[in-house]
């Protein structure tokens, strides 16, 4: 009896290290996916703002919380499972996919450069003042359309990490991707879009140094979101150039890849004290700018091309 109970005993703990494991290997893998997506995490974080600009404070939070729930819909739902089909019985399609993906990236950081530089930016949709309770559903609306784009390329960056692991390995790391960044760029988002807020509260307490920080909040949140988007600019470049590359290598053109290496390789030789940074910088940097000229192609065939043919016709 008892020889029972502790062979019972070792197969129990043999299973609890076992899944013990399994959970470092999920954590481990979606830990490299979220690093991978960095770039759109960041450009999620800056742009959903935008859509409860010019609400009222009490509406705000609610208004997150909306997108974030048809965020992890889109995730769980759609995204998730369509992943996993691709995963099991189209595998090769996964880096053509992943390309136009980081062309999308490419295109949309290249597009927000091209509207800063040439004055055609979007400036809204119209509504001057505050807006009213009606915009609300067509705001959130559009919010989750773009996050499906964005989520899209996450859950596909993530499958990347894991295409070699078993398949319930995979399913645990992307549903552990799709909550967990949700939960993160969301929970940022509600953070950044209560700070004004939060400044105004502490500028009308009596404390000095209450008011000094309060105005100092709501001052410098402008500057912030401005920093913000321009690093989300940067990011998506810097990602959408990196997968083009590392796609181009894997589907049988070396050359850009290779040059990527010899370079880095010089650098960390001419500056070998700090060779691990720079040849990091020489990677980021060189990606990013074969983003630039990937997505100035995409801008140059959406919209430039398009006005002057139609400046041409008048």
């Amino acid at each position: 009896m008892s020889g029972g109970l502790v062979s019972l005993l070792d197969d129990v703990a043999s299973l609890a290290r076992i899944a013990a494991a399994s959970i470092d290997d999920v954590g481990a893998a979606a830990g490299r996916a979220g690093t991978k997506a960095a770039g759109v995490l960041v450009d999620d974080a800056a742009v959903t703002p935008q859509y409860v600009h010019n609400f009222t404070a009490d509406r705000e939070l609610p208004m997150i919380r909306r997108i974030a729930a048809g965020s992890l819909r889109n995730k769980l739902l759609f995204i998730l499972p369509a992943a996993l089909i691709l995963s099991v019985f189209v595998p090769w399609l996964l880096t053509p996919l992943l390309m136009l993906g980081g062309t999308y990236l490419s295109f949309e950081g290249a597009e927000k450069i091209w509207e800063k530089l040439s004055g055609h930016g979007h400036h809204g949709n119209g509504h001057a003042g505050p807006h009213e309770a009606a915009d609300e559903d067509v705001m959130v609306s559009g919010a989750i359309r773009t996050d499906f784009i964005l989520s899209s390329e996450i859950m596909v960056i993530a499958l990347n990490e894991v295409t070699e692991e078993p398949f319930w390995t995979r399913t645990a790391t992307l549903l552990l991707v799709a909550i967990g960044i949700t939960l993160l760029v969301y929970g940022v988002v509600a953070v950044i879009v209560k700070v004004d807020d939060v400044g105004l509260y502490m500028a009308e307490q009596d404390s000095n140094a209450s008011q000094r920080v309060g105005r100092a909040l709501v001052k410098g949140m402008p500057h912030f979101l401005k920093v913000l988007s321009t690093v989300g600019v940067a990011a998506m470049l810097w990602v959408g150039g990196h997968i083009l590359l590392v796609g181009f290598d894997e589907l049988g053109w070396h050359w850009p890849y290779d040059q990527v290496h010899h370079l880095e390789e010089w650098v960390a030789e001419t500056l070998s004290s700090i060779s691990g940074v720079m040849s990091w910088l020489t990677n980021t940097v060189v990606s990013a700018a074969f983003g630039v000229i990937v997505g100035g192609i995409v801008v140059a065939i959406m919209h430039v091309i398009p006005r002057k043919d139609g400046v041409a016709a008048h």
